[in-house]
């Protein structure tokens, strides 16, 4: 099987591109069809997984913070004021154009910023909402000059700032466009789909999605792929619909969309059944006897009318907020911990030969897979990259030095570094090893919600490490006991939960003499 490399952002890279994933009809051999034909017409250049995207959904806040900052200082800057008090202290008649100009041209512009990120491909668009914008900001600020007693030493700067704030925003909106269209062509702000179902409603929804432009549909899983066509209106079908579990498409997917008739209520229990396993979201396509129920109040995308059945619903504020406070509290742990890092690195050098640091292939957020790092605790010939023997007592495979750091789990330190790169978070379910086996069984397969503790960022701590699930998961119960944690953990996830379990996690780890580390 062919390893697909992948940049550091998360997307595949251009190899990938000129092969088919696993699942999908290739061309002949010999023949160079273009690539539009083996990805479909809904599928990105590049692919970015899920977490790469998901944090990207504070951007509109992020560039109406920007615009007002940027409208607001000009003002500031236009009047001379560099501070507080200057303001306080400056003549009315000369602050008052800009001190209500400067609002009103922001609230106008504000009108039109929701609709940037869907006008992505449509220049016309987003400029004459932008024209719009400050067309009525323009009316508006006219004729508060004309109402308000100023004189013409205060109305001239006064049209000055207004015509070069327009310019300024007009500038900054080119650029905003240009890095969206940029993102968007990166797959970066698209939600990616796969469809369940080589249905009428699929064929509805994947013309929608050909029309709006506003989703991705990466391919088509259905049970009958060996009888129907290879396409779906230009969307690859993929296999049948047990060969999405560990197809390597899905850590690139938010959403499963089952399209088969609500009036087949067997078979969507079924489906649902069994697609319940999956960590990503699932959704069905809401339809009325073959014609979209376009008026439900069933959450959608892209104005496709979907209801939510099962998965983790993605809170793009809660996830800005965990992502701020990662790189806050990471950054600071780093610096004051870099210190204590060189010497533990020192002393694993020095206690046996080998690399500093060990790798391993883990699963992160949405079954993607990442390579954590630790300092290496285990003789270099004795290492388990699998994690196909888990740790037991007096393992002679560790070393001297390995056995003191692995008592207290600082040989986790180095993952402050996958913190910090968004691969994880200093809260979450601990990453377990691609393939780690319990017994002579793989994990995964022992408990059927074992991918539910995928559905957010692995983390260095987390809520089963301080209720004593630590180190190996070497029976079936242990493995129930960790994955029903880390499920209660992502039901109940918020800031100060986070909180506590770091605030918690040292004295646990301390105070535990009984957990195989």
């Amino acid at each position: 099987m062919r390893i697909v490399s992948r940049m550091s952002d998360g997307t595949v890279d251009a190899d990938e591109r000129r092969h088919s994933l696993a699942g999908e009809s290739g061309p002949a051999a010999g023949s160079i069809a273009p690539a539009i034909e083996r990805r479909g017409t809904l599928r990105p250049m590049a692919l970015a997984t899920s977490r790469s995207r998901a944090e990207l959904g504070g951007l509109q806040r992020l560039f109406r913070v920007a615009e007002i900052c940027l409208v607001s200082g000009l003002g500031l800057d236009w009047l001379g004021i560099g501070n507080l008090l200057a303001l306080l202290s400056a003549p009315v008649a000369s602050v008052l154009p800009i001190a209500i100009g400067a609002p009103v041209m922001c609230a106008c512009l504000g009108w039109t910023r929701p609709k940037m990120l869907h006008a992505q491909r449509h220049w016309r668009v987003a400029l004459g909402g932008l024209a719009a914008g400050l067309g009525l900001s323009g009316l508006v600020f006219v004729a508060m000059i004309l109402v308000l007693p100023l004189g013409a030493q205060q109305i001239e700067p006064s049209l000055e700032w207004f015509a070069f704030s327009a310019l300024a925003v007009t500038s900054l909106r080119c650029i905003w466009l240009l890095r969206l269209r940029q993102l968007f062509r990166a797959g970066k702000l698209t939600p990616n789909i796969v469809i369940v179902g080589a249905t009428a409603n699929a064929a509805w929804l994947i013309a929608r999605a050909h029309e709006t432009r506003d989703v991705a549909v990466l391919g088509v899983f259905d049970d009958r792929s060996d009888r129907i066509p290879p396409n779906i209106g230009g969307v690859k079908v993929l296999g049948k619909v047990d060969s999405m579990f560990g197809h390597r498409i899905m850590p690139y997917v938010d959403r499963v969309v089952i399209t088969v008739s609500t009036d087949a209520r067997e078979r969507l229990r079924e489906l649902t059944a069994r697609l319940h396993l999956l960590p990503n979201e699932i959704s069905l396509l809401v339809d009325v006897e073959g014609e979209m129920d376009t008026r439900g109040s069933a959450a959608g995308i892209a104005g496709i009318p979907l209801s939510r059945l099962s998965g983790h619903t993605i809170d793009e504020d809660r996830i800005i907020a965990k992502r701020l406070q990662d790189l806050i509290l990471g950054s600071v742990m780093l610096v004051l911990l870099i210190p204590f890092m060189v010497l533990i690195g020192i002393a694993v050098k020095l206690d046996s030969k080998g690399p500093m640091f060990f790798r391993q292939r883990r699963h992160g957020f949405n079954n993607e897979i990442i390579t954590i790092w630790k300092f290496r605790t285990m003789r270099v010939e004795a290492e388990d990259a699998t994690a196909s023997l888990q740790i037991q007592a007096n393992d002679c495979r560790v070393t001297r030095v390995g056995r003191v750091i692995r008592r207290t789990s600082v040989d986790e330190l180095p993952q402050l570094f996958n913190v910090l790169s968004g691969e994880m978070s200093l809260v979450g379910p601990r990453p377990h090893a691609v393939g780690m086996k319990t017994g002579d069984e793989e994990s995964a397969r022992l408990v059927a919600e074992y991918a539910h503790r995928h559905r957010i960022k692995p983390g260095m701590t987390g809520w089963a490490a301080i209720n004593g699930s630590r180190g190996a998961v070497d029976t079936v119960q242990s493995v129930r006991r960790r994955v029903a944690l880390d499920v209660a953990y992502i039901e109940r996830q918020s800031f100060w939960l986070d909180m506590y379990i770091i605030l918690m996690t040292v004295p646990c780890l301390l105070g535990d003499r009984t957990a195989i580390r």
